[in-house]
């Protein structure tokens, strides 16, 4: 169905560990040549060489999303080592601290906000200043149901969340004539190496019991929507935001 795909180049961002090294593997597996980012060197070789063994093409480019330079020297590697600029960013690099909001230290407060939304930015301007000039592509920002409607002790992420949906609409706004889409996706609560213990717990069963559709979503649920804003296939489709989550954002207050 994503046939367009074939042979076109990604970066994705926070490639090194959870969501992102699934982003990765499943643009790899539709024949998108992939630059995995972030800070994680060593953990992101492992998923590369496994992209690789099953016939895909990847690279692995040091990224720190809170450094305009970082992120520069990152975009340069990945068009060096997969033979041009890219046509789709996956902008998924982020960080959460729970903690009471009387309670969160300010090193906290924009250690997060300074990843998820900052950050976010940085990478985006870069992508979308490289495809201005290539004559478009596709921003796809890894937003969250907490951006839309909140959750105690996560105020930081909340917050970040809710500005980069805002920051993928405006950034639509001012670039869809040059052919550069950016969408989001806002996943629900995802099943991921980091929070399944917590998610097998009697409070992680209680708050399964709060999604419609009872149960926790799996990365794989997120793989049409991701294939569908990388690809031809969206080509009228920009400041979208797809919430994938079970039907837990039209749940009852």
């Amino acid at each position: 169905m994503f046939d367009d795909l074939r042979g076109k180049r990604a970066l994705v961002t926070g490639a090194f560990g959870g969501l992102g090294s699934h982003f990765a593997k499943v643009l790899a597996g539709a024949g998108v040549r992939v630059a995995l980012a972030g800070r994680r060197i060593e953990a992101a070789r492992p998923i590369a060489a496994q992209i690789e063994q099953d016939g895909g093409t990847a690279c692995v480019v040091p990224m720190d999303v809170t450094s305009a330079a970082s992120i520069t020297d990152a975009f340069d590697a990945a068009e060096s080592q997969l033979g041009g600029s890219m046509q789709i960013v996956v902008n998924n690099a982020g960080i959460a601290v729970t903690r009471p909001a009387a309670a969160c230290e300010e090193h906290e407060w924009q250690s997060v906000i300074d990843v998820n939304l900052n950050g976010a930015w940085r990478v985006a301007q870069a992508a979308g200043q490289r495809m201005i000039a290539q004559g478009g592509g596709s921003i796809i920002s890894i937003a969250s149901i907490l951006g839309l409607r909140v959750a105690q002790q996560v105020p930081a992420y909340a917050a970040a969340k809710a500005g980069l949906i805002h920051l993928t609409q405006a950034l639509a706004l001012e670039w869809a004539r040059h052919g550069v889409r950016v969408n989001a996706l806002a996943p629900g609560y995802i099943e991921t190496e980091l929070n399944r213990d917590f998610f097998a717990s009697e409070a992680g069963q209680a708050l399964i019991r709060r999604v419609p559709q009872r149960r926790i979503g799996q990365p794989e649920h997120l793989d049409g929507a991701l294939l569908l804003m990388a690809s031809d296939a969206a080509t009228f489709m920009t400041g979208a935001v797809l919430a994938i989550d079970g039907g837990h954002l039209v749940s009852s207050l």
